[in-house]
């Protein structure tokens, strides 16, 4: 055939897109177990990064195994639902079935002497999901860390709230009110209230309001989810209702 026809230059092209897509769907799937693994292990990370834990994903699932003693999955009502594996619950598609139906994760972490319940947070941002972990102290009132992650926030602005400055401003706050009223943490635009860990309130970040707003919403949203599951337990000495 003539190289030079524009038949040849057809039939080539076809080829080397054929090629192409071959080579890349084979590449994908066989990168895909290792990408769900590193998923996997970051979402451990994640996790013990509430507690104050640090490590790399090499470390993760052996951390992992160390210190989260327990896994819960519950339903709306704080039972426990048999045979389903809590760390496999994808929180995005549980929101999106009736509440009745949905299923809530839960870690019990034992660090330093100390228990921290871990509870999976979804929300919405200024353009897209945001989500992330919350550790509670023992008291289940006092936050101990927290972790934020979005999908598509502006840079400088609302994805700021992956950053430790301003996921600091949420240690040692309060989620329950003065009445017992599970309020959250509200992120506030102008706060004035300096280092109050009292007043269920950090400073927002400038300029990313609605993203604020959304993480506030988050809060309050998924950990009144568990608020049933904390009244059962009788250990924990806060106020709830």
């Amino acid at each position: 055939m003539d190289r030079n026809s524009n038949a040849y230059t057809f039939i080539f092209a076809i080829a080397m897109v054929i090629v192409v897509a071959v080579t890349l769907s084979f590449t994908a799937t066989s990168l895909n177990p290792l990408q769900k693994e590193n998923v996997r292990k970051e979402k451990m990370q994640n996790i013990l990064s509430t507690i104050g834990i640090q490590t790399s994903r090499d470390e993760a699932e052996e951390l992992f195994n160390k210190h989260v003693t327990q896994q819960y999955a519950l339903d709306h009502t704080g039972q426990e639902k048999e045979g389903i594996n809590a760390f496999q619950v994808d929180l995005a598609k549980e929101l999106a079935k009736p509440v009745e139906e949905q299923t809530f994760p839960l870690y019990l972490a034992n660090y330093e002497g100390q228990e921290f319940y871990i509870a999976p947070l979804r929300g919405s941002g200024l353009w897209d999901a945001i989500w992330g972990y919350i550790a509670l102290k023992d008291d289940a009132n006092t936050v101990k860390g927290v972790v934020f992650d979005h999908k598509g926030e502006t840079a400088g602005l609302g994805a700021e709230i992956t950053t430790d400055w301003f996921q600091q401003r949420f240690v040692d706050e309060k989620i329950f009110d003065e009445e017992g009223n599970l309020v959250g943490v509200s992120v506030v635009k102008g706060y004035s209230g300096g280092n109050n860990k009292d007043d269920n309130q950090v400073d927002s970040i400038s300029g990313a309001t609605i993203t604020g707003d959304g993480v506030t919403a988050m809060l309050s949203k998924r950990l009144k989810n568990y608020l049933p599951f904390f009244k059962k337990r009788q250990e924990i000495k806060v106020v709830t209702r």
